[in-house]
């Protein structure tokens, strides 16, 4: 094991899988926001809990000058043209996928997902900046709208940014939920200071190289790498708007800290993702879009799917199928496309996923397939598992595990199956599978989600990046992807020019005006165009 002396990266040199095992680019330390004061903190490699480098471990005081830089830059960035700003991020798209390779390298390095999992991201992120970069200077026209009198009153809508976004960004997609969220921040003129998570530091700063590379000018895009409780504070403290993806719990933090500075703020939480199988579904497509869905990034997906409703009609044979599809996912730690379904994140998260099988197993759940740690595999791996005889009150049933388990519930009819799936806190995704489509987009539309597919787990939903996605209930506050995911870090602005005197004292007694207003407003909610 040798150290690369730019970057303070580890770079293997013998160990399981050292042929296959990629280094960390040089120099993306660098890249961080720091006083040059910071302590370190370490950053393990999940595949075999060995250390895979140092990063700074910052505080307030970097925080502070990651803010100050960029309130410098913000201004200019701001007022070039919207055009000129989505050009840098038609060059990003463009650098990304010519650069993608590496950067799977550096996203398996940190979060342990298998490869074509953590090419999800690629695409995803892909497809968000071209949209937006195609469509940012549309929305930001400004708007003429209707005036308080016809042709005497002009309103137009201006919209303009909100200075600096700070995002607060998760491990498990940590270059989706990073570039996603910042491209239109940057789209609409604003600068971005990101906090990574602390398992995926080089992926933020990976983001901010590409971003760099492809003309974003120095300070825009600022990344302050640290523990939550010592970054997220005195970042909410000091930004114009606020990013969080993470779970409930600190998300309420997050919003309460927010309020406290009348900052405005967007959170995608957690979920309990459900999805409802009724009796005329295909099984074969079925059990394949599911098993996708609850197992995709060992389960460590906002929106995947972790209760199953299932038509009693067919149960059984859905179970059957459903178990030993899953148990045809065998897990691998490798560095290249083979595998289909990688290690959970850390030791912790391996721990939450334990704790909720094996409660439910000393309940009397029924274990169909999985059920065990693969320490031959890799520390932190974990078995495809599908529950049944699963209680709503267990954990594994009502409290989200965030792995590859699943619990699977057979129902009477559609009313049960919605009510079980709507018995929930979360409200951030659902699913439901059936060769009625018309009937399912009925379901669908009575299923308390942000977002719910017909007939896929998430990728329908997720990937039309032109319709918001969101959470209902604990699920979260407002929305990323469409015009709304665009709009959140824009300030609209409305000016109104009146042409003549019609607010002064009218030329009547104010008595008899108050009638003629009566008469005139009559008319006018009877002329089209003017309602």
């Amino acid at each position: 094991m040798t150290v690369d002396e730019s970057s303070g990266s580890i770079r293997r040199t013998g160990g399981q899988n050292a042929t296959d095992r990629p280094a960390l680019p040089a120099g993306l330390v660098d890249l961080a926001t720091t006083t040059g004061e910071e302590g370190s903190m370490s950053v393990e490699e999940p595949y075999t809990g060995d250390e895979l480098a140092e990063v700074p471990s910052c505080g307030e005081a970097a925080v502070e000058l990651a803010v100050e830089r960029a309130r410098d830059a913000q201004e200019a960035w701001a007022e070039r043209p919207a055009d000129e700003r989505a050009a840098v991020l038609e060059r990003f798209h463009d650098r990304l996928l010519d650069r993608q390779d590496e950067l799977l390298d550096v996203v398996q390095l940190e979060t342990g997902k298998a490869r074509r999992h953590a090419y999800d991201e690629v695409m995803s992120v892909a497809t968000t900046a071209r949209h937006y970069a195609v469509r940012a200077p549309g929305y930001l026209e400004s708007e003429r709208r209707r005036g308080a009198f016809p042709l005497l009153t002009r309103a137009d809508v201006h919209h303009e940014p909100k200075g600096v976004v700070g995002l607060i960004a998760p491990w498990n997609y940590p270059f989706e939920l990073v570039v996603s969220d910042a491209v239109p921040a940057l789209l609409a003129g604003n600068a971005v200071v990101c906090k990574p998570a602390e398992q995926t530091t080089h992926v933020a700063l990976y983001a901010k190289r590409l971003l760099r590379e492809a003309g974003l000018p120095a300070g825009v895009f600022q990344v302050v790498p640290g523990e939550g409780s010592e970054v997220g504070p005195p970042l909410i403290e000091r930004v114009d708007h606020v990013g969080f993806t993470g779970s409930t719990a600190v998300g309420r933090e997050v919003a309460a800290q927010a309020g406290g500075h009348l900052t405005s703020c967007s959170l995608e939480l957690g979920g309990k993702n459900p999805a409802v199988v009724r009796a005329d579904a295909d099984l074969d497509r079925t059990v394949r879009g599911l098993v996708r869905g609850c197992f995709d990034n060992a389960g460590q997906t906002c929106i995947a799917i972790e209760r199953i409703y299932v038509h009693e009609s067919i149960y059984e044979e859905f179970v059957r199928r459903f178990a030993a599809a899953a148990r045809d996912r065998r897990p691998a730690a490798t560095y290249d496309f083979g595998s289909e379904l990688g290690s959970l994140v850390s030791a912790e998260q391996l721990e939450q996923v334990e704790s909720h099988v094996e409660d439910a197993r000393a309940d009397g759940a029924t274990i169909r397939a999985g059920g065990r740690a693969r320490p031959d595999v890799g520390p932190y791996f974990y078995e495809p598992t599908v529950l049944t005889d699963v209680e709503e009150e267990m954990d594994v049933c009502c409290e989200e595990t965030f792995g590859p388990v699943v619990s699977v519930h057979p129902v009477a009819d559609d009313e049960e199956a919605v009510a079980r799936a709507n018995d929930s806190e979360y409200g951030l995704n659902a699913s439901v599978w059936t060769e009625d489509e018309e009937r399912g987009r009925e379901l669908a539309r009575r299923i308390e989600a942000g977002t719910v597919n017909v007939n896929e787990s998430y990728i329908a939903a997720y990937a039309s990046v032109d319709a918001p996605m969101g959470g209902m209930k604990d699920s979260g506050i407002g929305r990323r992807h469409g015009e709304e995911g665009f709009f959140k870090y824009t300030e609209s602005k409305t000016v109104a020019t009146q042409r003549v005197d019609a607010f002064s004292e009218p030329p009547i007694p104010f008595g008899a005006f108050t009638r003629v207003m009566a008469g005139v407003l009559k008319v006018w909610r009877r002329i089209p165009g003017l309602r």
